[in-house]
């Protein structure tokens, strides 16, 4: 349905004048009601400021949209008013409110009182549409405004798809899988509708799969984008161009990544051993990262899970009865210590078989579970025959070298067995892979268990040792790290590293980690509650978001702060616009500018960025590699 069926030129209020929120509902409410459109005025009236108390419908960028639903309503209908003076709305952004729409929907008409709000939502966030609107000289003016931009969204959706499916398709899946992500996701998605380009992206977070890519999507694809840390299943894209690149580079340049699939030679991938194998020696040294970042991923549910268990089971049990067993004194405690326990077990075995995965994919699995299980276990060739030896476990460290070491092991048997016939394809991940990988894991970590052991023990022993002074710099270095980059590598590093003395029971080093990614979310949260005019109607509302996740120790809710308030805030007389060059961060909103900025990279120095016009040197801030240099200019220019 259109808007433009709800709406005609009777229910047109160009010329509102109104001195308050209350007396603005009541004359659209009226002309509502003059419409014939309503059974009960006073119902209706009600059902509008009983919604207004829930929380206000101005949502900002001087818009209302009021709306009532009820038996009061005859049927679905539209009032409009244009509001020049504006009108204090209580709006979410703090804005006098130009234009109100009315909704008015009936009872039982469960879908169309949203449809409309969608709609009308979409249409407004075009700010030359809404000028539009606001200006209009005529009440046809308007409604042609409103007719010519629902053909013009109606053509784009049409357009966005083609008879053939989406032009590109891309997958992101960052680490953690909780935002960068879905960010990723989103700046795709934005960057290609802006560029004209339909692209359907597929996200791998822990909340699963969703808006999966279908076999028919795949195959009228031009090209794939994979924008991931972690290991991505390849097999259903066989024969088709991929472009891979890292979740941050689609976060920062869309543009680039959706032009450069569409336009340059991008290798084909192939699904058998000989473009696995040549991927991982090619990349062996740039893929560490990521491998590890993969175990840590499948990791994590595991020690978050289990680990919060444990905690309940500690507050819900006596000390007093036993100081010695804490934790398992009492029935409930002992419940979810236990369960918590078979939970956190799992976590060093779960993380060597996913390193592998990464690695060698499926046949990797198995080999990286055994070498894992091995590892925590400490076994040795001396305990095999003396049981009596007790064994030491190689614990976190033993753990990572067994996910590199069983996902190399099976890329050389993909090697060593390459020469047999493709008849006999299918023994490999079944039989030949399994048998010998997984012996040859045994054999090995057997072999280095005792070295192993003896410096898991003794970092152990060390980190035990420490105390006042020494524990408070690790803990401020490791809380720091994770501060530092939002979800980057230094803070996966300090968490991975936080997590493994977790599994040696270190647990103050695992608490200065959790403090540090606290700091950035909290502190946007608290920002947004108690300072919101500071910011943007987008930003206030991830309070709530940034709460919950700085409560779980995750810093990627602060990373939109970040991105757009990485330099400081200006204030004056109004002057140069800004520039920018070789950058991939735009600023925005910028309303007073007094200082002139040069972005580069290329480590110009700011007395080549400016002319002898300039009277001072300001700050130099240093952003993902791109350096702004900032100056004050008197009626200069700048020199290119």
């Amino acid at each position: 349905m259109k808007i433009t069926d709800l709406l005609d030129e009777s229910s047109i209020i160009l010329n509102l004048e109104s001195s308050s929120k209350e007396d603005a509902l009541n004359k659209v409410i009226n002309l509502m009601n003059e419409t014939g459109n309503l059974n009960n005025k006073e119902e209706y009236a009600e059902l509008v400021f009983n919604r207004e108390k829930e929380g206000t419908t101005g949502v900002g960028d001087g818009i209302a949209i009021p709306h009532g639903k009820g038996k009061s309503v005859k049927t679905a209908k539209l009032v409009a008013a244009v509001v020049p003076n504006g009108v204090n709305f209580n709006s979410l952004d703090g804005e006098d409110v130009k234009l109100i729409f009315l909704i008015a929907a009936p009872e039982g008409n469960n879908n169309l009182h949203l449809e409309v709000l969608s709609t009308l939502s979409t249409l407004l966030m075009n700010k030359e549409f809404k000028e539009k609107l606001i200006n209009s000289k005529s009440n046809k003016e308007f409604l042609r405004v409103i007719n010519e931009a629902e053909e013009e969204k109606k053509l784009e959706n049409k357009e966005k798809q083609s008879d053939n499916g989406y032009e590109l398709l891309a997958i992101t899946a960052c680490t953690t899988g909780i935002a960068h992500t879905y960010m990723a996701a989103e700046s795709l998605e934005n960057k290609g509708k802006e560029i004209g380009h339909s692209i359907k992206v597929e996200t791998q977070g822990q909340t699963g799969t969703k808006n999966k890519l279908t076999k028919e999507e795949i195959e009228n694809a031009k090209a794939i984008i994979i924008a991931s840390d972690i290991k991505i299943d390849l097999q259903r894209f066989d024969g088709k161009k991929i472009l891979r690149v890292k979740v941050s580079e689609a976060i920062k340049e869309p543009k680039k990544l959706i032009e450069k699939a569409l336009t340059e030679e991008l290798p084909v991938h192939h699904e058998n051993n000989k473009n696995i194998e040549e991927e991982t020696e090619t990349k062996f040294g740039g893929n560490i990262y990521k491998h590890l970042m993969s175990g840590v991923t499948h990791m994590l549910p595991f020690v978050v899970g289990g680990g919060i268990l444990i905690a309940i089971s500690f507050l819900l049990d006596d000390y007093s009865i036993n100081p010695a067993n804490f934790g398992m004194n009492t029935p409930i405690a002992a419940l979810f210590k236990t369960i918590g326990g078979f939970a956190f077990n799992f976590m060093l075995t779960i993380l060597a078989g996913y390193i592998a995965y990464s690695i060698a994919d499926r046949p990797g699995l198995a080999v990286g579970f055994v070498g894992g299980a091995i590892a925590i276990n400490g076994t040795t060739f001396s305990s095999l025959t003396n049981p009596d030896i007790t064994l030491v476990s190689s614990g976190f460290l033993g753990a990572l070298l067994a996910g590199f070491i069983g996902g190399y092991i099976v890329v050389l048997l993909r090697k060593l067995f390459n020469f047999l016939p493709k008849s006999l394809e299918g023994m490999k991940p079944i039989l030949i892979y399994p048998v010998l990988g997984i012996f040859l894991m045994g054999v090995i970590m057997i072999f280095i268990n005792p070295f192993v052991g003896k410096i898991n023990t003794g970092l152990n022993s060390f980190l035990e040792s420490m105390s006042g002074t020494n524990k408070v710099i690790l803990g401020m270095i490791l809380g720091g790290m994770m501060s530092i980059d939002l979800g980057g590598p230094f803070n996966k590093a300090a968490y991975t590293f936080g997590t493994g003395m977790l599994a040696s029971r270190q647990y103050d080093i695992m608490a200065a980690v959790m403090a540090g990614g606290m700091v950035a979310p909290l502190a946007i949260a608290i920002l947004a509650t108690f300072f919101k005019k500071k910011l943007p109607k987008k930003e206030r509302q991830s309070a709530l978001l940034n709460y919950i996740m700085g409560a779980a120790f995750i810093t990627e809710g602060a990373i939109p702060f970040a991105c757009r308030h990485f330099a400081a805030r200006y204030s004056g007389q109004r002057g140069a616009d800004i520039v920018l060059l070789s950058c991939n961060y735009r600023l925005s909103n910028c309303r007073w500018i007094i200082n002139v900025f040069w972005v580069h990279t290329n480590g110009t120095t700011w007395r080549n960025i400016c002319n002898s016009s300039c009277r001072k040197s300001f700050n130099v801030y240093s952003f993902n590699s791109c350096w702004i240099y900032s100056c004050s200019i008197n009626n200069g220019s700048l020199e290119e």
